[in-house]
């Protein structure tokens, strides 16, 4: 489904600013995959997502969905397979618009722009529905501006946003990590169920080794733009906390010290 093969990338190559942040990275996704990504901070989590989703374009290497070629394709079009929820819940949703035209905009994800953007008939019973889905009570709220929800709210619609569609492709990146506990242990609930609904191809970076073993059938752990382990469902069955950080320390990472401190 999403296959990834010996991706590179390198900014501002050639100057004193260069980073690398990716590192000849294979990955393959099967249909129904929901794997969690697991890393310290600058180990290629994110990167990993934007090089997916088309926020740049990979110095080398090829990415597909479905056997298509998306390597050098936009941003906006690959969004017609990809929804995307990204740590901060203020991206994602047009704050001085309402929760229904919010949905309105997902729910055209992909489609070619017209003058005529009006609601279609049967779009407000659609979304009332989805909504109430959610059990926060925003169904009744579906007249609201995004900007007065809060950000529990405002996540969970954005994770409702980019699954409208059924995307071939759902990225998560660290999508509870600015949320306080409780509410995020509540956005977690609906990303599993919305992904177990749907039948999504799920990749969810975190960095909450808890979470990563919980959630999702296979864990991915990277460090400085590579992926150092692939964890499968039945060894992430046996695997506790400890298991993961002493399978870290074995990598022998140079960035180990400090990544442990973050993920812990």
């Amino acid at each position: 489904m999403l296959r990834i093969e010996n991706i590179t990338k390198i900014f501002e190559p050639g100057t004193v600013s260069e980073k690398t942040a990716l590192v000849n990275l294979d990955l393959t996704l099967n249909e129904g995959d929901f794997v969690t990504v697991i890393g310290g901070n600058g180990a290629g989590k994110s990167s990993l997502l934007n090089a997916i989703s088309g926020r740049f374009f990979v110095n080398e290497g090829a990415i597909f969905i479905d056997d298509i070629d998306i390597t050098y394709q936009p941003e906006y079009k690959r969004a017609q397979w990809i929804g995307r929820v990204f740590q901060d819940p203020m991206m994602g949703t047009a704050g001085n618009m309402t929760i229904e035209e919010n949905l309105a905009i997902a729910l055209r994800r992909g489609k070619t722009r017209t003058l005529n953007w009006g609601m279609a008939k049967g779009e407000h019973d659609l979304f009332y529905d989805q909504l109430a889905e959610l059990e926060l009570g925003l169904e009744d709220r579906i007249k609201t501006k995004v900007g007065l929800l809060s950000g529990g709210q405002r996540q969970a619609l954005t994770l409702l946003m980019a699954t409208i569609k059924k995307p071939k492709l759902l990225l998560l990146d660290e999508h509870t990590a600015a949320l306080d506990p409780a509410t995020g242990k509540k956005v977690l609930y609906l990303t599993a169920k919305l992904v177990k609904e749907n039948h999504l191809t799920t990749l969810m970076v975190t960095h909450n080794m808890k979470d990563a073993l919980e959630y999702g059938n296979r864990t991915i752990m990277m460090s400085e733009g590579k992926i150092i382990a692939d964890i499968p469902a039945e060894k992430k069955k046996e695997m506790k906390v400890e298991d993961l950080m002493t399978l870290f320390e074995k990598s022998g990472t140079e960035s180990y010290a400090n990544d442990r401190m973050l993920l812990g």
